[in-house]
């Protein structure tokens, strides 16, 4: 017995031995592995010069610090970014007997979204949909809240300026939309849901998307795409990197519910700071017109037109003396390149033409009867000269409403010699009880033709009896209303 005891114990010691043998190679081994993994890159270098390929690759730093990337850059954009309210008045009926007898009621709509500070002393870019009709906007940020004035609107990218009287604010650093890449991390910062500050991280989905929700006559949309979770108040807010710069303006997203379903649309950051910067210098966008209409190509088109390359845009109407007409463009012309650039879509040429200014001379490489041909155009505004053009908008006091004249481009658009457009009124004023709509273009009174805002308000102050107001609504249909005053 005491044998077997003895034995029993020199194999448990002998065991011991092994174990701790194997245990200090395997801890000593492991720190090789450890010290390999921590030199990758030199011993790629030793692998390859004997000529043997490596059993591992370089690990990205940017996918082992992605939590450090999203914390640095939640942290350089949040505080750029403000949480905007808006209240807009207005009057209505009831639609019963009870109206004959009654003034209209008198009630007020509350809205929010978000907003990117842009320089140090106020000015600050949103979505043109968030302060649209606002008669009072207000600012908050931090725990603080600043009268908001809304300095210029851009329909035809749903963006708007505003400003506060305020100094030293944290403004945000704009990157290149140009340079993101589709599958690259960003963040989206803005109010969801009265919810201020939150920060949502996705991915570009895609660039130059065209989803067709802007009504403007000119409309630039080639949005980029992300599926960071964007939601009602986000509108406004800032789409940035893994940086902390501003790569887009979080606009609109795609869903059957009005909430996020992954699909959500910026504009790009290039657009945002021209339109910023024309609206505080100019006090509106200096837009670059090419005078023509593109539709994309698809492979049916391809085939009428005997194409095999389906890049480029074809050309769908040439306006009368615009610059595409000066530069002899003709409908059915292939655009294949713009300034040396190669054009994947009508999105394309649309964002890159809306970063231009009127009087810069573009070339393009244009493809007509499968022949290449190259042509210099100057690009003019929208009145058919090549200068800076500032608003100018006509108020009137006893009508309580603005207007401004037709642009030359919308005229020749709309087949029209001239007219006069709605571009605001006081819901409680003497305008509003027409019932016209904000941007229904005036064309005639009576069947004479308005030549001017300052005409068309001199006429309706002194006129008497049955009216009709006639021109072209939003959807380009011809509108008339009758009056008795």
């Amino acid at each position: 017995m005491k044998k077997n005891i003895i034995i029993f114990a020199c194999v448990s010691l002998f065991s011991g031995i092994i174990g701790g043998l194997f245990t200090f190679a395997l801890i000593k081994n492991e720190g090789l592995l450890n010290s390999e993994r921590a030199s990758t890159v030199s011993l790629n270098q030793t692998h390859d010069d004997l000529g043997f390929t490596p059993q591992y690759s370089e690990i990205n730093p940017k996918v082992v610090n992605a939590e450090d990337d999203f914390v640095f850059a939640s942290e350089q954009s949040k505080s750029s970014v403000v949480f905007i309210q808006t209240l807009s008045e207005y009057e209505y009926r009831t639609g019963s007997w009870l109206d004959w007898f009654f003034e209209p009621r008198a009630s007020q709509q509350i809205s929010s979204g978000s907003g990117v500070i842009l320089s140090e002393d106020g000015y600050i870019i949103t979505n043109n949909h968030v302060v649209h009709d606002a008669d009072i906007i207000k600012v908050v940020h931090g725990k603080r809240t600043y009268d908001g004035k809304l300095m210029g609107t851009d329909p035809s990218t749903d963006l708007a300026v505003i400003k506060v009287n305020q100094q030293n604010l944290p403004a945000i650093k704009f990157g290149n939309s140009d340079d993101v890449n589709v599958g690259e991390w960003v963040l989206a910062v803005g109010n969801p849901f009265n919810l201020t500050s939150t920060v949502t991280a996705g991915i570009v989905s895609a660039k130059g998307r065209n989803i067709n929700i802007l009504r403007d006559k000119f409309p630039i949309e080639s949005f980029i795409q992300t599926d960071a979770a964007i939601n009602p108040g986000n509108s406004g807010g800032a789409l940035v990197n893994t940086q902390g710069n501003l790569i887009g303006i979080n606009t609109a997203i795609l869903s059957r519910t009005g909430s996020y379903t992954g699909y959500g649309f910026a504009v790009p950051s290039n657009i945002v700071r021209k339109v910023f910067e024309d609206i505080k210098n100019y006090g509106e966008v200096q837009k670059a017109f090419i005078g023509a209409e593109f539709i994309d190509i698809n492979s049916e088109l391809a085939t009428k037109m005997n194409l095999e390359d389906l890049s480029g845009v074809i050309v769908a109407n040439v306006q009368r003396e615009g610059a595409a007409a000066k530069g002899n463009l003709e409908k059915g012309d292939v655009i294949r390149e713009i300034n040396g650039r190669k054009i994947d879509s009508k999105a394309f040429l649309e964002e890159y033409m809306g970063n231009m200014y009127p009087g810069e001379e573009i070339k393009l490489l244009i493809e007509r009867e499968g022949a290449k041909k190259e042509k210099k155009l100057t690009l003019t505004n929208r009145e058919g000269t090549t200068g800076i053009i500032r608003r100018e908008v006509f108020a009137s006091e006893w009508l309580d409403a603005t207007f401004e004249s037709v642009p030359k481009v919308e005229r020749d658009l709309l087949g029209i010699k001239s007219g006069v457009k709605v571009v605001d009124y006081k819901k409680t004023g003497i305008f509003a009880k027409l019932g016209i709509a904000e941007g229904f273009i005036i064309t005639h009174i009576n069947n004479t033709v308005v030549e001017s805002p300052a005409e068309f308000s001199e006429i309706l102050e002194r006129i008497k009896g049955r009216v009709i107001i006639s021109g072209i609504d939003k959807h380009g249909r011809n509108v008339y209303y009758p009056y008795f005053f």
